[in-house]
């Protein structure tokens, strides 16, 4: 079965300084760039997405920006696919299926930002579609959030996700799990 590595939105802009900084995005991008160099060094396909922000009012993520590029730790390599997206689901509206396809992918290993929206968002429909996935989920990064008049803070909100991936869309696993049992 064929492995592919899928990174998430791992952008400028979710970093210390940027328009949307998230809880532990800097630890996260260390264990995205393990999990890049031994996708790289065997030679296995990795494909990064980033998002773009469309809409006038976006406050991140905007077009032209240094917030929007991919962060220099994961920078892509001539070669490695790069797919933009505008929505939370990486495959809504863009070629990562057929990119996927085209390299013969069965399997992702999924890292990036946020996990409450599109870790989440990507991760169920690239189930949906059939893949085995794989989430990593201390490379995975998120921000606080407020439900009702309730402050979830950003550790609990990426539980809660990851467990309810786990439940049904794809296997939990931390990058030493992943890289000792891949």
């Amino acid at each position: 079965m064929e492995t592919g590595l899928l990174l998430v939105d791992i952008q400028n802009d979710y970093f210390p300084n940027g328009r949307l900084a998230l809880s532990g995005m800097d630890a996260a991008v260390q264990r995205a760039f393990r999990l890049l160099s031994f996708f790289r060094e065997r030679h296995r396909p990795s494909f990064h997405v980033r998002h773009i922000a469309t809409e006038p009012d976006a406050t991140f993520f905007q077009p032209d920006t240094v917030g929007v590029e991919i962060n220099h730790r994961v920078k892509p390599l001539d070669g490695e696919v790069v797919i933009t997206k505008r929505f939370p689901n990486s495959f809504r509206e863009t070629d990562l299926a057929a990119a996927l396809e085209k390299a013969g992918i069965q399997k992702l290993v999924i890292c990036g930002a946020m996990s409450h929206m599109c870790i989440d968002a990507t991760t169920r429909a690239a189930a949906d579609l059939g893949f085995s996935c794989i989430v990593i989920h201390d490379a995975c990064a998120t921000r606080d959030l407020v439900f009702e008049t309730r402050k979830i803070i950003a550790k609990d909100g990426h539980g809660a996700f990851m467990a309810a991936l786990g439940s049904a869309y794809a296997k939990i696993m931390s990058c030493t799990e992943y890289l000792h049992n891949p």
